[in-house]
C-alpha cells in the first residue's frame, strides 16, 4: 500500500471521528474550543423544578466558563427573565491553567422567585434593599438583615446568642445538645453541651453572609462529637440556615448517642392563649395549637376570639363572652409538645401541661416536613430540619411554652428512640487469621477483619432553616416555610451551556436524533429513574443510611441483599455516584438532582473516615457503611463530590475535597493489599508505598486537581506532574497498574516492567480525571501511557499475544470499558477500534446489554406486578458503568458506527 494514501486516509478518518463526537481536543475542553479566548457565552440559568417557587430562602448556584473567556475582576450580575437585573453577589470557585475563571458562584437573596430562566451577564450587580452586614466584634459576631439582627458566638456554648427584632429579643440562645448513654438499653445517660472553639467569618455579603463555628461537645469533664457549623444569612430573610456537620468519634462499644440536635430559648410574651404551637405534618398540613386552646370549649368564647387564636394573633379580649373571660385560668395550659418520627411511615403528636403529668397524644400521620414553632403575635422562633423523615429517628420539642422562657429543639436523633447503636453487626467467626478472612469474603463477599470494621471517625452532615419571626406566620407562611426547607428550590445553569463550558470531562447532551441514540436514552433515563424510585420503595432511609443505595439484588428472596457482606450498601462502588450527576449534567432532571445530592451527602461523609488512623479513606461496599475492612480512596474519591460543588458551590463539600489532599499520607500505615493471596512483598524504604494508579493515584489526583484549580496554589500542580511524569517513564506505564510511590516527592518509582492490570483500576474516576488532566496539563509520555492503556485493556487474548509477551491475564466489565476503547479511538482517529468499542459495549459482556426494559418490570416482590424480564445481574456496578459508558460513548464516537458493529 502506498504510504501517502494511508496517511492521507488515517487523517481523514480522525477528522470525521473529531467532527462526529463533538471533537473535544484533548480532554473535555473541546466542546468550548470555539469559545476560548472568544466572546462571554449566553448564561442562562433555570429552576431545576422548571418553575419558579412559592418561597425561596435564598439562591447560590455555580457558572462554568470556557477557557480564556473570564478574567478576574470582571462584575458579574444576573438578570430575571424582563432583563433587569437582580441583586446578586458572585466570588471565584475555580480558575483554569492560564489564570482565566473556570467557575463562579452567584448568590441571590431571599423571596427571589423570577418565573422563567435567568441570566448571568456582565455588568455591576444590582444591590440589596436591605444588605447583610457583618460586624466583627471581640465577644460575638454580629449579622444585621433589616430590622433584624443575629449575635453569633465566638466561644462558649452558646452558637447563636440571641436575634432580635428592633428591640424585641424574639431568639435567645441557640445550643447544641448531645447525650450519651452506657449501654444499648439501661445505660446511664451523659448529657453534652456544644462549646465553640473557633469562628471564622466566610463571607460579609451584601447578598449572601457566612459564618463557619467549629467546636466539640463538653459533659463530666469529657469531651466528644467534634462538630462543625456554617450559619448563612441571605439579604431580605428573617432567617439563618444551617449546615451542622458532627464526626462520631466515641468507641462503639460504649458510647451510643441517645440524643443529638439543637436547641434555642425563646422568650414568651403575652397570656397563653396568646401563645401559638405550630408544627408541620405531611405534606402542606399543620398542627396549630395554643398553649391555653380556647377552641372546642363547653362555652364558646366568640368567633372573633377562636378565628383569632387559630390565625395566630392577639385575642380581642373585648369581645371575649363574659362567661369564659373570668374562667381563663381554669383552663388547662399546655406547655410541652412533641413531634416524633421513628420511622420514615409514621410520626405522632403529643403533648403534656408540664412535667410530672401524663403525656396526651393528639395527632399522628406518615411523613412529617419536621417543622416547629412556638411564639407570640410580639415574635417567635421556628425551626427545620431537612431529611426529617427521611433519616429518622427524628423529633421537635417545645417545652416551657408556658412559662417565660420556652425552648424549641430540633433533634436529629430522638430521644425517645432507641439509642444509636455503632458497634458491628457480627461477630469474628473464627476469622482471626488472614487464611479464615479470606474464605469469608470469597462466601459473602465482605472483606473482614478485626477491629477494622469500626464506626469511629464517621461523619454526618445535617441543614437546618432558624427563623426569628416577628409574630407568629400565618398557616400558609409556615407551610411555604416547611416546603422550602424540607425541598428547597435550587437554580442550575442549563446543561447545554455546561457543557459548552468544556468541564467535567468527557459527557454528551441527550440525543434521540437516531433509533440507537433513542434506544441508549431511553435505557439510561429508565436505570436513572429506577435508583430514584427505589429509595422509596425499599426504603432506604434511616439517620446513617439516607443517600447510600443498594449494591446487588436477590432473585430469590425478592430483596436487594441488604444483609450479605459486600453486596449490601453500595459505598460508591463503580462510581454511581459519577453515573448520576453525569445524568444531571445532561438534563438538570429535578428528582435526579436531589437525589444524586442525598447520594452525595451520604457518601462524602458516612463512607468516608474523618480522623483516627483511616483518616482520609473510605469503606468498601458492606453490611453496614464500615463494616468492610478494606478502607481505600476509591471511595472517598473527590471525583464524587466535585460536581455538586461546582454546581452549588456548597462549603461543606469543599471543605470535605480539601480535606483529602493527604489523605495518601494514611496508606503509609493502612495497606490496602495486605491480605492478597500470593502477593509479594517486597520491604520498601520508609515514606514510600505501593500504590495503585486507578483506584489509589486517581483518587488522590482528583483531590490534588481540585485543589489547584480552586486555589490556584502550583504545589498541587507539580504533585500532579510528578505522578504523572513519572508513571509515563515507567516501561509498561499504565499497564504496570502500580509501582512503589515516594510520599514525599509523589512521584512512582521503580522500572514498572511487570504488568499488572485489575478491572477496577480504571472505574473509581480514572477516565474521568484523566480526561481534565490531559485537558490541563501537558505530559506526552503520560498520554501516551493511559491511550495504551485504554488501547490494550479490552484488547482480544489473540492481540494481546502479538503485541506482548506477557500473559494476557483476567479480564471483567467488558462493557463499561468501552468508553476506554472509544477514547483511545477519538485521540487517535482509528475508525478500527472506534467499531470495536461499540461491540464492546453492544455485547453486554460483564455489564446488562442494551435492554428496552423498563427495571422496575425486572424485579419480583410486592412493588411489582408485572412479569419479570431476566437481567444478566441486577446491580449497581452494572447499571452504573452501563450508564457512563453510554454517556460518555456517544460523546466519544459516532453512532453511526454502531451499526457495523451489529
Amino acid at each position: 500500500m502506498d504510504i501517502r494514501a494511508g496517511i492521507s486516509r488515517r487523517d481523514s478518518l480522525k477528522a470525521g471521528l473529531m467532527a462526529s463526537a463533538t471533537a473535544l481536543l484533548p480532554g473535555a475542553a473541546q466542546a468550548a474550543t470555539s469559545a476560548r479566548g472568544g466572546a462571554m457565552p449566553e448564561t442562562p440559568v433555570r429552576w431545576i423544578d422548571d418553575a419558579a417557587p412559592p418561597l425561596s430562602l435564598g439562591q447560590t448556584f455555580g457558572v462554568p466558563w470556557p477557557r480564556g473567556v473570564l478574567r478576574a475582576g470582571k462584575p458579574l450580575s444576573v438578570q430575571g427573565a424582563d432583563g433587569t437585573a437582580l441583586p446578586s453577589q458572585h466570588w471565584t470557585l475555580a480558575t483554569w491553567p492560564d489564570g482565566s475563571i473556570k467557575w463562579t458562584a452567584h448568590a441571590l437573596p431571599a423571596g427571589t422567585g423570577q418565573p422563567g430562566a435567568l441570566r448571568v451577564v456582565p455588568g455591576k450587580p444590582a444591590a440589596p434593599q436591605a444588605p447583610v452586614l457583618v460586624r466583627e466584634l471581640a465577644d460575638r459576631i454580629e449579622i444585621q438583615v433589616g430590622a433584624l439582627r443575629w449575635s453569633i458566638g465566638r466561644s462558649g456554648s452558646a452558637i447563636i446568642q440571641s436575634a432580635q427584632q428592633g428591640n424585641r429579643t424574639v431568639v435567645g440562645p441557640l445550643t447544641l445538645v448531645a447525650s450519651v448513654d452506657s449501654a444499648p438499653e439501661g445505660g446511664t445517660r451523659t448529657p453534652f453541651t456544644g462549646r465553640i472553639t473557633s469562628a471564622t467569618v466566610e463571607q460579609k455579603g451584601p447578598v449572601r453572609a457566612v459564618v463557619k463555628l467549629t467546636g466539640v461537645h463538653e459533659g463530666q469533664g469529657r469531651q466528644i462529637l467534634p462538630f462543625t457549623l456554617r450559619l448563612y444569612a441571605h439579604a431580605g430573610a428573617d432567617h439563618l440556615r444551617i449546615v451542622h456537620s458532627f464526626i462520631f468519634d466515641g468507641d462503639p462499644a460504649k458510647d451510643f448517642i441517645s440524643g443529638i440536635g439543637l436547641t434555642a430559648a425563646v422568650p414568651m410574651a403575652g397570656a397563653p392563649h396568646d401563645r401559638h404551637v405550630r408544627l408541620s405534618t405531611a405534606d402542606d398540613g399543620l398542627f396549630s395549637e395554643a398553649v391555653r386552646p380556647l377552641t372546642g370549649l363547653r362555652r364558646d368564647p366568640g368567633k372573633a376570639v377562636r378565628a383569632a387564636q387559630i390565625a395566630g394573633k392577639a385575642v380581642p379580649m373585648d369581645a371575649m363572652a363574659p362567661g369564659v373571660a373570668k374562667l381563663l385560668d381554669r383552663i388547662p395550659t399546655w406547655g410541652d409538645f412533641d413531634l416524633t418520627q421513628l420511622s420514615a411511615d409514621g410520626f405522632a403528636i403529643a403533648k403534656r401541661t408540664q412535667d410530672g403529668h401524663a403525656w396526651v397524644d393528639s395527632v399522628a400521620g406518615s411523613r412529617s416536613q419536621g417543622l416547629g414553632y412556638i411564639g407570640s403575635p410580639q415574635g417567635g422562633a421556628a425551626i427545620a430540619t431537612r431529611y426529617f423523615w427521611q433519616r429518622h429517628p427524628s423529633q421537635i420539642s417545645i417545652r416551657d411554652a408556658e412559662s417565660d422562657m420556652a425552648t424549641l429543639t430540633a433533634w436529629l436523633w430522638s430521644p425517645d428512640a432507641k439509642p444509636m447503636d455503632m458497634r458491628s453487626y457480627r461477630g469474628v467467626l473464627g476469622m482471626e487469621g488472614y487464611d479464615a478472612q479470606n474464605e469469608g469474603l470469597d462466601i459473602t463477599y465482605e472483606d473482614y477483619e478485626p477491629g477494622w470494621d469500626a464506626a469511629t471517625g464517621v461523619a454526618r452532615t445535617s441543614e437546618l432553616t432558624l427563623w426569628a419571626c416577628a409574630a407568629t406566620p400565618s398557616a400558609d407562611a409556615l407551610a411555604a416555610m416547611a416546603q422550602a426547607n424540607a425541598v428547597p428550590p435550587q437554580l442550575m445553569v442549563t446543561p447545554d451551556r455546561i457543557h459548552e463550558a468544556g468541564v467535567f470531562g468527557i459527557w454528551s447532551l441527550p440525543d434521540r436524533s437516531t433509533p440507537m441514540k433513542a434506544r441508549i436514552e431511553d435505557q439510561n433515563s429508565n436505570l436513572v429513574d429506577f435508583y430514584v424510585g427505589e429509595v422509596d420503595r425499599r426504603r432506604w432511609y434511616g439517620f446513617w443510611n439516607h443517600g447510600d443505595i443498594m449494591h446487588t439484588y436477590d432473585f430469590d428472596r425478592h430483596v436487594w441483599r441488604y444483609d450479605i457482606g459486600g453486596f449490601a450498601w453500595d459505598n460508591s462502588e463503580l462510581s454511581p455516584d459519577l453515573w448520576f450527576w453525569t445524568s444531571v449534567l445532561r438534563t438538570g432532571n429535578a428528582a435526579a438532582f436531589r437525589f444524586a445530592e442525598a447520594l452525595t451527602r451520604h457518601t462524602g461523609e458516612v463512607d468516608v473516615y474523618h480522623l483516627g488512623r483511616f483518616k482520609g479513606l473510605g469503606t468498601r461496599h458492606g453490611v453496614q457503611h464500615w463494616s468492610d475492612s478494606s478502607k481505600q480512596p476509591r471511595v472517598s474519591n473527590a471525583m464524587y463530590r466535585r460536581i455538586f460543588y461546582y454546581l452549588t458551590a456548597d462549603e461543606r463539600a469543599g471543605d470535605l475535597m480539601r480535606d483529602l489532599v493527604t489523605s495518601d499520607l494514611s496508606l503509609e500505615h493502612v495497606e490496602i493489599g495486605r491480605k492478597v493471596p500470593g502477593a509479594e512483598r517486597t520491604p520498601l524504604p520508609a515514606g514510600v508505598i505501593d500504590l495503585s494508579f486507578g483506584t489509589m493515584w486517581c483518587s488522590v489526583a482528583s483531590a490534588w486537581l481540585t485543589e489547584w484549580e480552586r486555589t490556584g496554589d502550583r504545589k498541587w500542580r507539580e504533585r500532579l506532574l510528578n505522578g504523572m511524569d513519572s508513571i509515563g517513564r515507567l516501561k509498561y506505564g499504565w499497564l504496570a497498574g502500580s509501582a512503589p510511590y515516594d510520599l514525599k516527592t509523589g512521584r512512582f518509582m521503580g522500572a514498572g516492567d511487570k504488568m499488572s492490570i485489575s478491572h477496577l483500576n480504571a472505574v473509581f474516576g480514572a477516565l474521568e480525571v484523566n480526561a481534565e488532566l490531559l485537558d490541563l496539563l501537558d505530559v506526552p509520555r503520560y498520554r501516551a501511557a493511559w491511550l495504551d492503556y485504554c488501547r490494550w485493556f479490552n484488547a482480544s487474548p489473540q492481540e494481546w499475544k502479538a503485541k506482548f509477551d506477557q500473559p494476557f491475564g483476567r479480564r471483567n466489565l467488558k462493557e463499561g470499558h468501552s468508553r476506554l476503547t472509544a477514547y483511545v479511538a477519538r485521540e487517535t482517529g482509528d475508525r478500527e477500534l472506534a467499531v470495536r468499542a461499540w461491540k464492546e459495549f453492544l455485547g453486554g459482556e460483564a455489564g446488562l446489554g442494551l435492554s428496552t426494559g423498563d427495571p422496575r418490570v425486572m424485579l419480583k416482590g410486592p412493588a411489582y406486578v408485572r412479569p419479570i424480564v431476566e437481567w444478566p445481574d441486577v446491580s449497581t456496578n452494572a447499571a452504573s458503568q452501563w450508564g457512563l459508558a453510554a454517556i460518555q460513548n456517544l460523546a466519544l464516537i459516532p453512532d453511526a458506527l454502531a451499526d457495523a458493529a451489529n
